[in-house]
Order: C-alpha cells, then structure tokens, then sequence
C-alpha cells in the first residue's frame, strides 16, 4: 500500500515559469541570481552529477528552499533524476522513464522501458538519454521526443546506473558484467566479468573506470580498452557506488564500514567504523575538499574528515538512509526512509531546514541552478526553488 504525502502549496505554474526564465536569462549573461556562474554547464545529467560520482553541485540554491510543483507519477520512484536543457528525466517502478519540464512540471514525455526501472538513474548526454530497468535492458532514448534510438540486453537484472563518456556508456549488471556500449549505436565495445553481481554504478577519473561489487573487491579498468588495471580487497560486498576523486576512491561496504582507497598505492588507506552503531553503507558518499559526508541503513548521516577517515560528526534521522547525499556551497541534501528531505549545515551538521514527503525517500537528490528535484517511493517527484 502507497502512502500518499502530506499535501503542500506550491508556486503556480507561471510563476515558476517566470522565475526560471530569469534565472535563464541571468545565466546567459554570465550570473545566476545572487551568485557567481558556475564554471561548467549548469546540468546535473547522471547520477551523483558528475563521471567521478563526488555528488558536489556548482548550484546556487535559495535558502530556504520552497516547494514549487510536485509531479505524480503512477508508481515508486527510486531512480534518482538527471536534469539537463530544462527538463528533468527520472524513471519509475512501472517501467516509466518520465521526461518533466523543470519550469512548470508538466510531462514532455513518457517512455515504456522492457520492465520496472528501478535504481537505475538515467544519463544525459550530447541528446540522448540512457537508462537500464530490471529485466537486464539499456535503452537510449532520444531526449527530445522521447522514441528509442536503441536497447541492448544483459544476461541480468539492472540497479547500476550508466556512465557516459566520450563514445561509450558503462553500466553495471547482476549478470557479473561490466559493460562498455557505443553511445550512438548501442554496440558492445567491451565487458569484463567480476566475481559477483555489479550492482554500483561504475565511476570514471583520467581513462580508468570503478567499480565496487557484490564480489567484496573494488576493480579497475581501462576505459578505452576494458583491460583490468587492479583489483583491491573490500572485506565485505558494496552496493554503494566509489566516489573518486584526489587519487582516492570512496565507498562504504555492508561490512559496516566507509573505506578511503589510494589508487596509487592500490591498497585501502584508512576505514571508518561507528563506535557503537554497526550498520551497513548502502548510501554512495559525496566528496568535498576536506570531507566524505554519506548516510547509513543506522539512521545517520556521516561527515567525515577526507584525509583521515575521523568523524567530524553525525545528524540522527528517524530511519535508514538510503539517499545518496548531495553537496552544494556549504549545505548538505539528503533524503531518509522517514520521508523527510533534510538540509544539514556542512561544517556543523545542524539542521537547516527540512521538507515531510510523507514517504519514503531512498533516491538521491539533483541540482542545478535555482531547483532541487527528488522522488519518493509513492510515486511523487518533488521540485524545489525560490
């Protein structure tokens, strides 16, 4: 049984049109309202925003954030959103990709998938939209109409989300592969099978690609090629996604702990252990200069230190998270299980401001400049703003 959220107002639907277009306006001339431009195009296309999967926005945010539309979908929502060229893209447990206009929330288009799409986050890139459902399928869609360019099928089931860059998209599949297709015609480039199901979304830094597995290892390999580079013991299988980023990979793992891996060393720099909560890291980490914030099936969120692994401290939610959290400036994002989007301070963990979905929240947030868009598992997106 759905349980449906707590009703909220929201901005009309012109009036959110109107103040997007001005953020637009404002972008084009070189600013976004009250803040610098962002250094790179203003999209959060794939899951954790960017092929490192370090879940950090260049996004100026309004403080405090207000609901401005709420879009129904027909069925769960764990996908996490991709936002690019105005619309925002997310898929559904009944085999939906949905494509919404960010301004007004309205549907653009609905695409049927071979089966439910369900952890898989779709990916944005150069007018396409690529995306994997649970009966092993990659489908690219044309981003603007929202008709297939192409599928490709696994041996498998798929949760990990693809990763595009440059020619090809890596994907995960419970069949044990790590695929590499061609972006334009779905051809397999390369795969490479692992000891168990990837079930991670693969990340990608300098032509190497990560990825952690149910087979308790973090692995590498050629991006071009798919040649394996390394492999480094985990001690426990992930189904979180590597964060990487400063020679290091972060992951938590179902052996209750977050681990720092140096890639150059190839061997696990420091772990990270609650003193009295032992719960497993289902949650992918995001990545600032000087912190690893990433939340716990233990009810909290987790700021580390970077360098060392130390606790910096913990925020208590009233159930698992699952969310993958998201950093813009000095806020924190992330969604609980109790249903609750919560903005935490990044240096402190204080609680800034929160938002009652009125259901679960396991898929992670997305921003770009002036909106934050999230999903919940009865089947309602959220888009939030000034």
């Amino acid at each position: 049984m759905n349980i449906r959220p707590r009703r909220e107002a929201a901005l009309s639907a012109d009036a959110c049109a109107a103040v997007l277009a001005l953020m637009a306006a404002a972008a084009a001339a070189g600013a976004a309202p009250g803040a610098q431009a962002p250094d790179r195009d203003p999209a959060w296309p794939m899951f954790r925003g960017t092929p490192a999967l370090t879940g950090v926005a260049d996004a100026a945010l309004p403080s405090p954030l207000a609901l401005r539309w709420r879009y129904e979908a027909k069925d769960s929502i764990e996908s996490s959103a991709a936002i690019a060229g105005g619309t925002v893209y997310v898929g559904s447990m009944d085999g939906q990709l949905h494509a919404v206009d960010l301004a007004t929330g309205k549907a653009r288009w609905l695409y049927r998938a071979a089966g439910p799409i369900g952890e898989s986050s779709p990916c944005v890139r150069d007018g396409l939209v690529y995306v994997g459902d649970l009966e092993g399928v990659v489908h690219a869609v044309d981003a603007a109409t929202g008709k297939a360019r192409w599928t490709f099928k696994t041996g498998s089931e798929i949760k990990s989300s693809p990763n595009c860059v440059g020619g090809l998209v890596y994907i995960g599949s419970y069949d044990g592969h790590l695929y590499a297709l061609d972006r334009l015609t779905g051809a397999s480039a390369w795969k490479a099978l692992t000891d168990g199901p990837v079930h991670a979304t693969p990340a990608l830094d300098a032509g190497v690609v990560y990825v952690a597995g149910c087979d308790e290892r973090l692995r590498a390999f050629d991006a071009a090629s798919g040649a394996p580079r390394f492999v480094v013991a985990l001690d426990a299988y992930a189904g979180a996604s590597a964060a990487v980023g400063g020679g290091r990979a972060y992951v938590g793992t179902f052996g209750n702990e977050v681990l720092a891996v140096d890639l150059a060393k190839r061997a696990v720099q420091w772990r990270y252990e609650h003193a009295t909560r032992h719960f497993p890291f289902y949650a992918s980490a995001a990545v600032t200069p000087d912190r690893v914030i990433v939340g716990g099936r233990d009810k909290l969120v987790h700021a580390l230190n970077r360098s060392t692994g130390a606790p910096v401290w913990t925020f208590t939610t009233r159930a698992r998270v699952e969310s993958s959290p998201l950093v813009a400036g000095n806020r924190v994002f992330v969604g609980s299980n109790d249903g609750v989007l919560y903005e935490l301070d990044l240096a402190s963990g204080k609680k800034v401001w929160e938002f009652a979905a009125g259901a679960p929240l396991s898929a992670s947030p997305a921003a770009v400049p002036g909106a934050l868009v999230i999903g919940s598992q009865d089947g309602v997106l959220f888009c939030f703003g000034s």
